[in-house]
């Protein structure tokens, strides 16, 4: 059996839908049993935990094969990262306490930086986990190219798309998913020993200008990358809600300055398959079934 953690997202999903279709039993573990009906449909047993809860958490895990830990992602941390810390304390806890025979946790590239950002949550994680008296493997992970879904009301409307990523024509390793879902899923299955670091990223590396020109294919329609400058960030993520902006704008800051990047050698990084059109395709399909329904 193996725990999921953060299943009702693209990469839980991702990687129990993978589980499944292997034939490996899972457990689903979902904070809200509201949700639970299509993955209990699909034959998943339930587990209801909050990733806050170590006692609920040590019971999702208890007799797991493996563990994926899936951390929520806090934009807007408080500073000294609280609420990742108390999801820090809670997994590791549980994990102590059920002894899942083996680990998979979701990181993320640039986890190994000095530099304190909004990233640093999967760095403190990586730090407690490491400790854990099972094999643990850090899955870090490229730059979500879904995380484009917010550029595709501009792009469609205005021919435009914001950039915090500097300068326009610097490529970023970008990954779908989906792709990371099915990496997770296929690291859970393997027998290792220790720590290991698996860092992945997708067929080819994206600039802001070929994510704009991607958007132009998939639209049909011409479109542009535009900078935000960075003078303007502080003022911009505070009016957008945000109370704490900086560790959102340095780690804009680490990938634009280069030291969020991949810990390992070039050749050592795993690619996935999912190419940027197919990601970007279904993002505007999505938004139009949704514009559809307004």
């Amino acid at each position: 059996m193996f725990a999921i953690t953060g299943i009702t997202g693209k990469v839980g999903g991702a990687v129990a839908s993978r589980l499944l279709a292997a034939g490996q039993p899972v457990r689903a573990v979902l904070r809200d049993v509201a949700r639970a009906g299509p993955w209990a449909e699909l034959g998943c047993e339930i587990a209801i935990a909050r990733m806050e809860d170590a006692a609920s958490l040590t019971a999702a895990f208890e007799g797991a094969k493996g563990a994926f830990i899936l951390p929520p992602s806090e934009f807007d941390p408080e500073p000294g990262f609280p609420e990742a810390q108390a999801v820090i304390d809670a997994v590791s806890k549980a994990i102590e306490k059920a002894r899942p025979e083996k680990v998979v946790c979701l990181s993320t590239i640039g986890a190994q930086a000095q530099e304190s950002n909004l990233l640093t949550q999967r760095t403190l994680m990586e730090q407690a986990l490491r400790k854990m008296p099972m094999p643990v493997t850090f899955l870090r992970p490229a730059w979500f190219m879904e995380n484009a879904a917010w550029d595709v009301a501009s792009a469609r409307d205005d021919g435009a798309i914001a950039s915090y990523l500097l300068p326009l024509d610097k490529p970023v390793p970008m990954v779908a998913t989906a792709d990371v879902g099915r990496m997770a899923a296929e690291l859970l299955q393997q027998t290792w020993d220790g720590v290991r670091i698996v860092e992945l990223e997708g067929p080819r590396r994206v600039s802001p200008n070929d994510l704009a020109s991607t958007f132009a294919r998939v639209l049909d329609r011409p479109v542009r990358a535009e900078v935000v400058d960075r003078q303007t960030w502080d003022a911009l993520f505070r009016s957008q809600g945000m109370k704490y902006p900086l560790p959102r704008m340095r780690m804009l800051d680490g990938f634009n300055e280069g030291w969020i990047e991949f810990e390992g050698p070039v050749d050592g990084i795993a690619h996935g398959d999912i190419e940027l059109d197919k990601v970007l395709g279904e993002l505007v399909l999505a938004s139009a079934a949704v514009c559809g329904k307004n």
